[in-house]
């Protein structure tokens, strides 16, 4: 077991004189915390959270060989629109109008779903430039140019987040229309939405693509 000696901060010495009685002087010592390690005195240091903390967020190398598989903007939509069809309304409903609308509804959430998702997975899995280790980080300025890659995770980030705000709005309108026919038109006029955010907005995949195609291909180092 190890004991702990602690140095008082101040020590105070008395001094007698015939004249004037005690006087009272006192010296600072620094306070210093030290451990007894076969005899000798060892002085305890304390870690740096933060350093600590930035050593722990830092990626080690090799960051860009666990990405995910990026697929084209296309193929994600048209996996999603094939998906989001075959999603029936729930069981049990007997009313055409609100059978109607509740299938409406739940395939555009499906489709929003089946969007966004892949999305979420890109930027999960995509480092933060700020936390790669300092080999990829400059092999990323070099090959990319500075700021090309966090301007295609930030239109990913974007894209994302629209097809997820229209997607609900749609099924949630879907979800009010009080007629079959409103029901239809309405889960017509949400696809057509979403499908034109993707057309419109997916180069940030194509892009984020073609990043993954480079960057995968780093050297690594050990």
């Amino acid at each position: 077991m190890h004991n702990l000696w602690h140095i008082p901060s101040n020590k105070l010495f008395l001094i007698r004189t015939s004249m004037q009685g005690p006087v009272m002087f006192s010296r600072k010592v620094q306070t210093s915390t030290y451990e007894i390690v076969k005899g000798s005195y060892v002085p305890l240091t304390r870690a740096n959270k933060t350093e600590t903390a930035n050593q722990e967020t830092m990626e080690t190398v090799g960051a860009f060989q666990r990405l995910p598989m990026v697929k084209p903007p296309l193929d994600i939509l048209y996996s999603a629109l094939r998906k989001a069809k075959k999603v029936p309304a729930s069981k049990g409903i007997s009313n055409i109008a609100k059978r109607e609308r509740n299938r409406g509804a739940k395939q555009l959430d499906a489709l929003m779903k089946e969007l966004a998702i892949p999305l979420r997975e890109y930027m999960d899995n995509f480092p933060n430039k700020k936390h790669l280790h300092p080999y990829e980080r400059s092999l990323i300025e070099l090959t990319l140019g500075d700021g090309n890659y966090e301007e295609v995770l930030e239109r990913v980030k974007v894209l994302k987040k629209k097809v997820v705000s229209v997607g609900k709005e749609q099924a949630s309108l879907c979800a009010k229309c009080l007629t079959k026919h409103d029901a239809e038109e309405r889960l017509d006029e949400g696809i057509k939405k979403l499908e034109e955010i993707f057309n419109r907005e997916g180069k940030a995949v194509d892009d984020l693509l073609n990043i993954a195609k480079v960057v995968t291909n780093f050297p690594a180092i050990k």
